[in-house]
């Protein structure tokens, strides 16, 4: 019955898609961008990067010359900041991906009750408390929960919506709704 009465409230905009890898990794971004908790670690990687960084160009510059064993240590450990901070994303998005890769093809239903969604094994509704913000990408837009960390997440991508209007109405309802971060 819910379903019926979305899909003929004028309001609804509604997405079908395919889940793919990229979708995932740009909501992990995207999410890590938008929250305090993403914008710590983050920042903390960065950090460390760059403490490593100057470390190696103090090591390089030192008066009695290079030491082997400090630049050794400075490159491999800037390596692994900058690695953990291009891979964790996708790593992430990885595991978000396998976890709906199995379901099929997604049907989504957004109006000003909330978001329905609908796959093989999936029949979920969250009312819009649930997923009080929102943040959006060129490709997506990723819905979080209300906690510091956006832990919960609904992946709305745009290649999802039939026809190109329907984005800026998509994007009605959520301003309507919801807060952008």
């Amino acid at each position: 019955m819910t379903e019926e009465r979305s899909t003929t409230t004028r309001d609804a905009v509604e997405l079908m898609y395919l889940p793919v890898l990229a979708d995932a990794v740009g909501a992990i971004r995207a999410r890590a961008k938008a929250t305090p908790s993403g914008r710590l670690q983050n920042g903390i990687l960065l950090a460390c990067g760059l403490l490593m960084l100057g470390a190696l160009v103090l090591n390089l510059t030192a008066p009695k010359g290079p030491s082997l064993g400090g630049t050794v240590f400075c490159v491999a450990a800037l390596a692994f900041f900058l690695g953990l901070y291009v891979l964790v994303p996708g790593l992430q998005g990885q595991q978000v991906h396998r976890m709906y890769a199995t379901q099929g093809e997604f049907r989504v239903v957004v109006d000003d009750d909330g978001v329905r969604q609908f796959s093989r094994d999936l029949d979920m509704t969250y009312r819009w408390p649930v997923l009080p913000r929102y943040t959006e990408t060129d490709e997506l837009f990723v819905l979080l929960t209300g906690d510091r960390h956006g832990v919960g997440m609904a992946i709305l991508p745009k290649r999802g919506i039939a026809a190109p209007a329907d984005v800026d109405r998509l994007r009605a309802i959520l301003d309507g709704n919801i807060t952008r971060m």
